[in-house]
Order: structure tokens, then C-alpha cells, then sequence
């Protein structure tokens, strides 16, 4: 059986093989890869399969024993010299509910029916009061499903969360696979009504799933799922790791979402925090048993120098338990369709990637990498598509690691996509730092086609960052303060012209050549005017700025209202023409002078006219291959508040010369971008 785990040192690794550049690191590539199988054989050979290893939460935390018929308390606490459960049920008494400690740091206690039934009862408030060698504290378990807090006292506690109606699942008929081009939602449950105050998990499905649907996404990625104390910390400050965040509603209600989704064939993704955690003492994990290392690296390097947060050690098999079974939960018991790993790039790395441009094969191999989060990287992917083939798995790193999206056996991390966080970097620096006539095409192209060969990516042109306070959405960037008097259709505003005329161009230009799938922050499709600033002190505890205001769309008279039906066309258009699962574009022209690009993908052909001023009249376009075009879709179209300068019924039937090859004669007017396909041959 040993030899299984070093094997990687005599077989081919195809991602060496295809990269002539990672073989002056294969020893250390092999050497991270036995790093992986050693510690899966070991979980094996201990704990049977890994599935098993990864259902912890059916062993720790609070379980009934069908057998026994009762209710078991485990907890891991090896630092701890005893552990007592305390809550309403027994006047919160230290001494009345002693644990016994078993072997590894397990603690346990049993609770029979006969004695507890109508004492420990459904909605209960418990902690585990911990006695370390120096203090003792009362904390909310590890793996509690369920944490509330006093609106008196804003203290938290654990909760019995048992109700003797358990919830009906109605998504048997729903299967991720059926998504062939996966067109993300990306969204905040809290923040995702118009109300100011805070949306609730029912409010997000029976109002936002709706819309969802209706744009033509067909995957919602949630985030701030897990509890977190502190509400503007977006979710990134995880306290609680199997508990679906109690401000938005009951854990029937987060399934009943899910459900919902499932239901109308929309896939739900969960931004999965597992790169850090909260430093907090009373809610989270940190110095559980006393020690700073139980979950966590000891010492400073136990901390973020960013985050001001815990930093898991995945060396410990108990943390990879912990961590593991997390991913098993919410893909059972809430029945999610995968994940969005959170600060990839922070795991990968002891610098955290902080400082660093990744702009050297060197930096991604060496001592400031660390091989542990690339093992619990490989098992929780191995895990996810175990339990759930279909499943969907995105890597937010920054650093371009070689490998990210392709198979362990490959020499990967096993992830099936990676977002492509240069491109909204880039187009947020082209924004503020360049007038529109100094745009390069060419850097232009090659930023939004710089990915790595059979690496997917999710291309986005902003996300939730690019909206936050200290910085601000495409839309507004692109017209500011004009946005507040001058979105009136009947009102003229050049400003507001250029705005949306790049918005439209931005957003296609970014789905079509930017990657393998497409990701848009809820609201900013129709060009959300706002900011994001969660309720703080500096605000007053405002919630003003923490909410989508959906009737700017829906008022037929706003010029949102033509940004949400391009994006819907936009959308329609790349779905039911397979465009991001047809390889990687075509150029056929550049000519960055009059700012003209011409690019092919998936059949179709996409003509671009950036120049500020200038339209072209009879402009010859080379194209692929000759026959009859006709419009699919214009960005200056009137329904889309262009200035319908195209004749959309006209046919465009190539013509044969020496130097294009075939080509077409077309007006293209400035700032606008046509796509064109092959016109159907009319019959009879």
C-alpha cells in the first residue's frame, strides 16, 4: 500500500509533459502530489474511505442515537482539562453535565430520552463550558448547526436545532450536469431587497430567485451562507462553519432556497470560506481548548497580516477532518452544487500572496509555498466530486498557479474553474488611469485571452469587490454623479451615452473572449448606481447602501432598463449559441489606429468599432469563411439605448479578394459592437 502514495515519482505527469516550462520543478511537483497521497492513504487506512473521514459531523456536535435512544456530545478539545454542556436545559451549570474524555482529545456525553426528553427540547440555547489549564470559558461548539443571537445582549450561543417535521426535498429531477455554459449570479442574500435592512433567505427565493431566472443566469453563487458575528465582513469572517447564518432566516429556510433554485434549474454554488476563520474567542474556534494551535498554525503564523483572522493548519489531520466534513454537510444536508473557494491564493502561500506578482514560474515553487493547503486543496476537490460528479468547484486565486483546473492525476489541484481576476482589475485600471482613445486593442486582447491552455475560467468584468466602498461599479465609474439626474430616457446626457454604450461593450467583450463561464454581481447587470457599505459606525448603522434597488430596472422610463435587457440578450445569446464552449476566439483584424477588432468565436463573428468620433461607411471585414451574415446582436440597438445606427435587416454576403480572403463591406459606428452569424439560406 505504500508504494501507491509515491507513484507520482515513476509515472508521466501531464501537466509537466504539456509545460516545458514546470520541468525544472518537477521534483518539487512530484514531491507535493506524495504529499497528497500519502496523507489519502493514511485517511484510508485509519478511517476507511474518505467520505468517511469527511462525515465527522455525524459523529462530533450533537447526534441522536437511534439505538440508544438518546443524544450524544462529542467535541475534540485535547488542550482542555474538562468540558461540561451547559445551556437552558440545566440553568447554564458547569458542574451538572461533565464530559468524559476519551482518547485523541474526544469528549463525550450522552443525554437519554428518559431524562431529557422536555428539558432538552427544539429552539434550546447551549454552549460547552471548556476548563483549560489557566481559565475557563464558555464557547459555542464546533460542529453546532445552529447559533443565534440575544437582540438583548448580542451575545451568541449555540442552539438545539431539532425540529420534529423534518424538510421535504422536491429537487430529485434537478441535475447540475443539464448546464452545459455556466452563466453565474452572484449574490448576497442580506443585501438582496430593496428594503433597507436585511433580506431574508424566503425573501431571496420568492423575490430574487425570480429575477434570476428571468435574466437568463443559470447558477446563483451565495455568499455570507456560513455564521459570521460581524455583518460587514460580507461573510469572509466565518465563526461558525456548519451553521447557515441565523440573520437571513432558520436552516429550513436556506433549503427552502436551495429547493426553490433547484426547482426552476438554477444551480446554487456556496462561497465556501475555508482559508481563514474569525479571531473572535466567544463565537469562533479560536483557543477553543486553550491552545492557539489547536485549529490553527501556532504563533504568529497562525494569523493573517491582512485579514486580522485564524489561519487553519492542514497538516492536522483533525483540521482536514473538520474542514472535509464541512464540504460532506452542505452538500448533504443543504444539498448545494459545489463551491467557491474563498483566498486560494492566501492558502497556497505563506506570503499569502500579498506583495507578490506572480510574473516568474519561480515564485510559484519553493519554500513560500505551503504543501499542506495544496493537499487539503486535492482532497476536498476529490471529496466534492465523489460525493457529487457533477458537481462545480472554482478556484478564486490570484496567482495563475500552474495546474489550478486540471486533474490531480494531471498534476492539478482538481478545480473545474478558476476566476480570471486580472481582467476586472484591468478594466478597472483602464477606467481610471486612460481616456477612451488611448485604449490598446492590442493589450486589450491579450489580457482578456491570457488564460492557460485547458485551464477554465470564469470571466467577469466586476465582481462584489469592485463595488465596495473605497471603490466603485463599472456603471458609476463610467458615469458618476450624472447617474442621479440624467437616467430619464426622455433626458439627453452624453455622459450617460458613453457610459452605457462601453458598459454594453465591456460586458461583451468580456463574456466572449474572457473565458470558459461568466459571473455577474446581482444589480450591476442593469448598472446598479451605488456602492456597497454594509450598517457600520461610520455610517450611522445604515443599511442605504446595503441593498439593490430592483425598481430602477423595472421602471420602463430608466435607462437601467436598457443595460438589464442587453445584459438578458447578451446572456440568451452565449447560452443557446454554445459561445464559451467553443474554444478560445479568432482574431481576423486589429487595426488599433481607427481601434477596429475583429474576432471570431464558436462561428460568430464580432466586430468592434471603439473609436470615440469616428464610424466607418463600407469598412471591409475579414472573415473565416464565406457565405451570408446577418445581425444577432448590436450595441446600438435603441432597445438597448444605442442610437440605432444599424440596419439590423440587412444581409451581408461575402465577397473574395487577394489580401482578406473573404470579406464583407460594413458601417460601423463608433463605440459599438455587432455580432454577426451565418443567415439561414431562405427556402423556396
Amino acid at each position: 500500500m505504500l508504494n501507491n502514495y509515491i507513484d507520482c515519482y515513476t509515472k508521466n505527469i501531464l501537466l509537466i509533459d504539456e509545460d516545458p516550462l514546470l520541468k525544472p520543478y518537477e521534483t518539487e511537483i512530484r514531491a507535493r502530489l506524495a504529499h497528497y497521497q500519502k496523507m489519502k492513504l493514511e485517511v484510508e487506512e485509519n478511517f476507511g474511505e474518505l467520505q468517511s473521514f469527511a462525515s465527522a459531523y455525524l459523529y462530533l456536535g450533537l447526534n441522536y442515537d437511534d439505538v440508544k435512544k438518546g443524544w450524544w456530545y462529542r467535541e475534540w478539545a485535547p488542550g482542555a482539562v474538562g468540558l461540561s454542556l451547559i445551556g437552558d436545559f440545566n440553568g447554564w451549570d458547569p458542574f451538572e453535565h461533565l464530559m468524559q474524555k476519551k482518547g485523541n482529545g474526544l469528549w463525550e456525553i450522552f443525554l437519554p430520552d428518559s431524562e431529557y426528553t422536555g428539558r432538552l427540547i427544539h429552539g434550546s440555547r447551549l454552549k460547552v463550558h471548556v476548563k483549560c489549564p489557566s481559565h475557563a470559558m464558555d464557547r459555542i461548539p464546533a460542529y453546532i448547526q445552529r447559533v443565534i443571537q440575544d437582540t438583548d445582549t448580542s451575545e451568541y450561543s449555540g442552539q438545539f436545532w431539532k425540529p420534529k417535521i423534518p424538510f421535504v426535498w422536491t429537487d430529485s429531477a434537478f441535475k447540475t450536469a443539464d448546464i452545459s455554459t455556466l452563466i453565474i449570479y452572484e449574490c448576497h442574500p442580506g443585501m438582496a431587497q430593496e428594503k433597507e435592512g436585511v433580506g431574508t433567505w424566503r425573501e431571496f427565493a420568492i423575490r430574487t430567485l425570480p429575477r434570476i431566472k428571468a435574466a437568463g443566469y443559470n447558477c446563483v453563487q451565495l455568499m455570507a451562507v456560513q455564521e459570521h458575528p460581524y455583518y460587514a465582513s460580507f461573510g469572509y469572517h466565518v465563526s461558525n462553519f456548519f451553521a447557515p447564518s441565523s440573520r437571513f432566516g432558520t436552516p429550513e429556510d436556506l433549503k427552502y432556497l436551495v429547493n426553490e433554485a433547484h426547482v426552476m434549474g438554477l444551480a446554487v454554488i456556496m462561497d465556501v470560506v475555508h482559508s481563514h476563520a474569525v479571531k473572535n474567542f466567544m463565537e469562533g474556534l479560536n483557543q477553543f481548548d486553550g491552545t492557539d494551535y489547536q485549529y490553527f498554525y501556532e504563533g504568529e503564523k497562525g494569523n493573517h497580516p491582512a485579514w486580522d483572522s485564524k489561519l487553519f493548519n492542514y497538516e492536522k489531520k483533525e483540521v482536514l477532518m473538520f474542514l472535509l466534513s464541512n464540504l460532506t454537510y452542505w452538500l448533504k444536508v443543504f444539498h448545494f452544487d459545489g463551491f467557491r473557494f474563498d483566498g486560494v491564493t492566501s492558502m497556497l502561500y505563506t506570503h499569502h500572496g500579498l506583495g507578490i506578482t506572480f510574473d516568474k514560474y519561480e515564485k510559484y515553487f519553493g519554500a513560500k509555498t505551503n504543501k499542506g493547503a495544496m493537499t487539503y486543496l486535492r482532497l476536498a476537490n476529490h471529496l466534492i466530486h465523489t460525493i457529487k460528479p457533477d458537481a462545480i468547484t472554482i478556484a478564486e486565486d490570484m496567482s495563475g498557479i500552474p495546474g489550478a483546473c486540471r486533474k490531480i492525476q494531471e498534476g492539478g489541484l482538481g478545480f473545474d474553474y478558476r476566476l480570471a481576476m486580472g481582467i476586472p482589475d484591468y478594466w478597472v485600471r483602464l477606467l481610471k488611469h486612460s481616456k477612451d482613445e488611448d485604449w490598446s486593442l492590442f493589450e486589450m486582447w491579450n489580457i482578456l485571452n491570457d488564460r492557460r491552455a485547458k485551464e477554465p475560467n470564469i470571466a467577469y468584468a466586476e465582481s462584489h469587490d469592485q463595488a465596495l466602498v473605497g471603490d466603485q461599479t463599472t456603471a458609476f465609474r463610467l458615469m458618476g454623479p450624472e447617474m442621479y439626474h440624467a437616467m430619464h430616457k426622455d433626458t439627453p446626457n452624453l455622459i450617460i451615452d458613453r457610459g452605457i454604450a462601453l458598459h454594453k461593450i465591456i460586458r461583451l467583450l468580456t463574456i466572449s473572449l474572457g473565458g470558459e463561464a461568466y459571473l455577474n454581481f446581482m444589480g450591476n447587470e442593469f448598472g446598479h448606481p451605488e456602492w456597497i457599505d454594509f450598517p457600520r459606525e461610520g455610517n450611522d448603522w445604515s443599511h442605504h447602501y446595503a441593498r439593490r434597488q430592483w425598481s430602477l430596472y423595472d421602471n420602463p422610463e430608466l435607462k437601467y432598463k436598457w443595460l438589464g435587457d442587453f445584459d438578458k440578450a447578451m446572456i440568451d445569446f452565449v447560452k443557446q449559441k454554445h459561445i464559451l464552449d467553443s474554444g478560445n476566439a479568432t482574431q481576423l483584424m486589429l487595426d488599433d489606429t481607427l481601434k477596429i477588432l475583429v474576432f471570431e468565436r464558436g462561428g460568430y463573428v464580432f466586430i468592434l468599432n471603439l473609436n470615440v468620433e469616428e464610424s466607418q461607411v463600407g469598412y471591409k471585414v475579414r472573415m473565416l469563411k464565406g457565405g451570408t451574415y446577418h445581425v444577432i446582436l448590436n450595441t446600438d440597438n435603441a432597445q438597448f439605448g444605442g442610437h440605432n445606427r444599424v440596419d439590423e435587416s440587412v444581409l451581408y454576403t461575402t465577397e473574395k479578394s487577394r489580401k482578406l480572403g473573404h470579406y464583407i463591406s460594413i458601417y460601423l459606428p463608433n463605440r459599438t459592437l455587432i455580432v454577426l452569424g451565418k443567415a439561414k439560406p431562405s427556402i423556396g
